[in-house]
């Protein structure tokens, strides 16, 4: 045990913290335990690091932020040696940057690879969880930290017949890692949310014919990638310390705009959307401060990228297919893409529009609608992920009493700032619901995320305190803060993963924080400085006790 655990008194843990998942969290969240004193162990299904990005390796892939900023801040020397090739990373940079941290940090040694956590339970007596994999092991650390990033899982859609396909199948977030031809082939792919987007132009190009099965057209805007000069990575790496502090406050650098769609004329709206489509990438929806909360406001942009739509794509009907008409932009999460809308004039490239021709079913041969049957060689389901929650119910977490995190989740994530949930003491999420999250750079999420988790640790120890879970009503408060966020907002008004409409039977909610990285920040220090306000500290066999009243001025937590 380190001497941090020893402080802390209670158990004997084989480990202070067990991390679960080696994407951009765990790797961050094994680093900065090391660098604290702490014993951790890390454990990781796939064979490699990288987490979301060993398995997205689909043609096309490739990050919409902008590879300047996706990136760690914690060290100087990283992020001056390290050279991204364009404007937007493809997946194979990105996981050759996972895997340069890893080894640059002897990282790799730390994580048991191949090996998916299957379980996890939390002994009161002992004040220690003891975590359980699918390859028979047992191990128990005094704090579990839960990693296993927010699209994660993969989900295939419940159609009959899916077991009787003769073709190759795959899914966009579990693609195999080995080149992939499609020429000559009739290739299928259903979906087109942020990863069919991205695929689809590249399958196009190699397919001998392409069908694209459609339920729910999405805003795409371009990507306009280019390649990285010399001089313009210099300039952001001369500015970097300017540029994470900006980012701490703001997430993701885009140019936002201080003007109501509807304060301009519609002259001054059409040249800005015209400069901001010129420009490429998730800044259009940045062209006006309200297109997320005024309903006129998103309607003008809404209409500029339809009527851009049906200018690109020359046959009308597809076009009009193409055209969301159901939900608000960027309610559903905005999508970045190359050449999408122009795939669509190519001869050997057709579209299916669900709503009007359902899924009937998968023959051995191909996917039938309700008008027939499409015979198919090959078929992608880019049908998405079972987003933010489900790599956290699909394994069996019990806290106290023995209680599943799947069960107290039945109707919603409820939880505390998005790190911890009542009944579930010293049991850390990271970038998970309740949180900003996916609408804010993960990577400035995860920073974040780990920084205060980590001083928390160190906190306990230090006032030899073991445990530490949300107080029932802090729970409940920052419940309905989320969602009065959420719900003075157009996010609420489509059926997005956002909310887990894509999962049948996952309860409606909306998931992420909206009210950005720089007040969530400023929160969750306060909670900190404030002897973690909100929460209960105890020690191994007691119950725990209010913070305030546990903590007194004289031993104040260090802000």
């Amino acid at each position: 045990m380190s001497e941090a655990a020893r402080r802390s008194g209670g158990g004997d843990p084989a480990w202070d913290a067990i991390v679960v998942g080696a994407g951009f969290a765990g790797l961050y969240a094994v680093h900065a335990l090391r660098q604290k004193g702490f014993r951790c162990l890390g454990f990781e299904a796939a064979p490699d690091v990288g987490g979301v990005w060993y398995w997205n390796r689909y043609p096309g892939a490739r990050c919409d932020v902008e590879s300047m900023q996706y990136s760690y801040g914690f060290s100087e020397e990283l992020q001056q040696e390290w050279r991204w090739s364009e404007r937007f990373s493809p997946q194979r940079e990105i996981h050759a940057y996972t895997r340069h941290v890893a080894e640059r940090f002897d990282l790799r040694r730390h994580f048991r690879f191949g090996t998916a956590v299957t379980a996890a339970e939390f002994d009161e007596a002992c004040a220690l969880w003891t975590v359980r994999t699918d390859r028979g092991e047992s191990e128990t650390a005094r704090f579990l930290i839960m990693a296993s990033g927010s699209l994660s899982v993969a989900r295939y859609p419940d159609i009959p017949g899916l077991d009787s396909y003769e073709g190759e199948l795959f899914h966009i977030g579990q693609w195999p890692d080995r080149p992939v031809d499609f020429a000559g082939r009739r290739v299928g792919v259903v979906g087109t949310g942020s990863s069919g987007v991205q695929a689809i132009p590249v399958i196009a190009e190699q397919a001998e014919h392409l069908t694209v099965f459609q339920r729910t057209p999405n805003f795409v805007i371009p990507a306009r990638n280019r390649k990285l000069d010399d001089a313009t990575q210099a300039a952001w790496k001369s500015r970097y310390a300017e540029h994470r502090a900006r980012a701490k406050q703001v997430g993701t650098f885009y140019e936002f705009s201080d003007r109501s769609a509807m304060s301009v004329t519609p002259e001054e709206r059409q040249a800005e959307y015209d400069r901001r489509w010129a420009e490429g990438g998730v800044n259009f929806v940045h062209s006006f401060n309200d297109i997320y909360t005024n309903e006129a406001s998103n309607r003008t942009a809404a209409d500029y990228v339809r009527d851009r739509i049906r200018a690109i794509v020359r046959d009308p009907v597809t076009a009009e297919r193409l055209c969301p008409k159901d939900h608000p932009l960027g309610a559903k999460r905005i999508c970045v893409a190359g050449n999408y809308y122009e795939t669509y004039n190519r001869p050997n490239v057709s579209l299916v529009d669900l709503r009007h021709e359902p899924i009937v079913g998968i023959t051995p041969k191909g996917l039938r609608t309700a008008r027939g049957e499409y015979p198919l060689d090959a078929l992608a389901f880019a049908t998405g992920y079972d987003a933010l929650t489900g790599a956290l119910t699909r394994i069996a977490i019990r806290g106290r009493g023995g209680h599943l995190l799947a069960e107290k989740w039945q109707e919603g994530p409820a939880n505390y700032l998005g790190l911890m949930a009542v009944g579930f003491p010293n049991l850390f999420i990271v970038t998970g619901p309740g949180s900003p999250s996916v609408l804010v750079n993960m990577i400035v999420g995860i920073e974040q995320h780990v920084e205060w988790i980590l001083r928390c640790m160190e906190d306990l120890a230090r006032d030899g305190f073991t445990t530490i879970e949300p107080e029932p009503q802090a729970e409940r408060d920052w419940v309905r803060h989320v969602n009065e966020a959420a719900d003075r907002t157009l996010f609420v008004k489509a059926n997005s993963w956002y909310l887990g409409a894509n999962i049948p039977g996952k309860p409606r909610v909306f998931m992420p924080y909206v009210g950005g990285i720089g007040p969530y920040r400023r929160k969750c220090d306060e909670v900190a400085a404030a002897g973690y306000e909100g929460f209960l500290l105890g020690r191994a066999g007691a119950s725990g006790k209010p913070a305030s009243e546990a903590l007194v001025a004289a031993t104040a937590l260090t802000p």
